[in-house]
């Protein structure tokens, strides 16, 4: 794009583009828009079969979700040892439309619908943070640190798109064609999503300047098959947004615990609580996308990673303290909108930021073990948790003031880690060559 073109100028107002960067930033955009379109389309279906499946059940098919992603991960990790990311990038979403259509001939069958229910549920689970994760290591493997700071938020914003569109298709075509149906829609905006991969793949290599550095990311990364863990275990800063990432997916999963008690007490019926579920991801996309256009870039730019990685553990800790002083659902609905916003608007483009001081193989495959399972397994010791402190007499409002200190924790974690990317990005800046790509990553 032209830098005195029209349309230049008035992208220039959203987000601090330069001309070279402009084509992979819309399809940056336009891959996350289909990637989290597809997948709204299909979070209330599954918000409703996690209810239909009975809540009792729901530490069991968390830790369900749990063992799908430790059998997924090393799957993962031999694709892209083998494979160049031209290759395995596709692959991943095709398996995933694979397993739409899979699903979509299992609701038409005779099978027990609880059961369908319960293994869609952990499909789900597992289908939205394996595909997310891709595409994130796909961003930070693509984009620089300095690029990303300017970027990730109008990028984030094209997933925002998405999430906004989702759920009003499911809102306006459950019911006249079949919450089923909308599964087939969802596939075709998968395949969405590897249309725009093949073409910011093109682009990373039309790049003279870019030339060297496309031609290492179509090598295969290498390594064993759990190489990932192996790496993670090395560094202290990896461990950092490793415990980083658990703390928010335990504070999200004991939220998403008292939001379950708190709905079926007050909705009997399904249709009530699938529209509720789809409401509610209105107001946090909408709110999510005026955040990202608006706020993240300016955010990350003028008040750095620390200032924009606390935001929401600040957010979470007031949340709860509002459910511990009054376990109800307007109470329950602002801190969910707040918190998902923040998490998807303000954390996910600055956690982003952390793997940029890493190497290649670190932003695939220890990026994804991360992303995919210690995230669940955060989900299911912490559905086991809630289950148990509550089996022993602890009301809604307890539980949410046990989590206040947990969001203390949460807190400094984000501050440590602002402080060592800083470190890390420095010592790299200061380096005469390029480090090896280890050792950005080591304590």
């Amino acid at each position: 794009m032209h830098a005195d073109s029209r349309s230049y100028r008035a992208l220039r107002r959203v987000v601090a583009a330069e001309p070279q960067e402009v084509k992979a930033l819309l399809w940056s955009f336009g891959y996350f828009f289909c990637l989290l379109c597809g997948y709204y389309i299909l979070r209330p279906l599954r918000e409703e079969m996690g209810i239909a499946g009975g809540i009792k059940n729901l530490p069991w098919v968390f830790t369900g979700t749990f063992l799908a992603m430790l059998a997924a991960v090393p799957l993962f990790g031999a694709l892209t040892a083998l494979f160049p990311r031209r290759k395995f990038l596709p692959t991943v979403y095709l398996f995933f439309i694979v397993n739409i259509l899979i699903f979509y001939a299992l609701f038409q069958s005779s099978l027990d619908r609880a059961i369908v229910a319960r293994a869609f549920f952990i499909w789900v689970s597992v289908f939205n943070l394996f595909v997310v994760s891709v595409f994130w290591s796909f961003m930070v493997d693509l984009y620089a640190e300095a690029q990303a700071r300017r970027l990730f938020g109008f990028i984030a914003a094209g997933g925002s798109a998405g999430a906004i569109t989702g759920p009003t298709i499911t809102a306006l075509l459950a019911a006249p064609v079949g919450p089923i149906n909308l599964l087939l829609l969802s596939a075709g905006f998968l395949a969405g999503a590897v249309i725009c991969i093949r073409a910011l793949i093109q682009w990373d290599h039309s790049l003279p300047e870019r030339a060297e550095s496309a031609r290492s990311a179509e090598q295969p990364l290498g390594g064993g098959v759990f190489a990932g863990v192996t790496l993670l275990l090395r560094s202290v800063y990896l461990l950092g947004i490793a415990l980083f990432i658990f703390l928010l997916t335990m504070l999200g999963t004991f939220a998403y615990f008292e939001q379950a008690h708190i709905v079926a007490a007050r909705y009997t019926d399904p249709a009530g609580r699938t529209a509720l579920f789809a409401a509610i991801d209105l107001g946090v996309n909408a709110l999510t996308i005026t955040i990202q256009l608006l706020i993240t870039g300016r955010l990350l730019t003028r008040f750095g990673l620390g200032v924009t990685l606390t935001t929401v553990p600040v957010i979470t800790a007031i949340g709860f303290i509002g459910l511990g002083v009054a376990p109800i659902l307007p109470v329950l609905v602002a801190f969910q909108i707040s918190r998902r916003a923040g998490e998807y608007a303000i954390t996910r483009p600055a956690r982003e930021v952390l793997f940029t001081v890493v190497g290649r193989e670190v932003k695939y495959k220890t990026k994804n073990f991360i992303d995919t399972v210690v995230f669940r397994g955060g989900d299911a010791v912490s559905a086991w948790i809630f289950a148990g402190v509550k089996g022993l007499g602890l009301t809604l409002a307890g539980i949410a003031w046990l989590a206040v200190p947990v969001a203390g924790i949460y807190i400094a974690t984000a501050l440590w880690l602002a402080g060592r990317e800083r470190e890390l990005r420095n010592h790299a800046n200061t380096e005469a060559e390029p480090p090896h790509r280890h050792e950005t990553v080591t304590p």
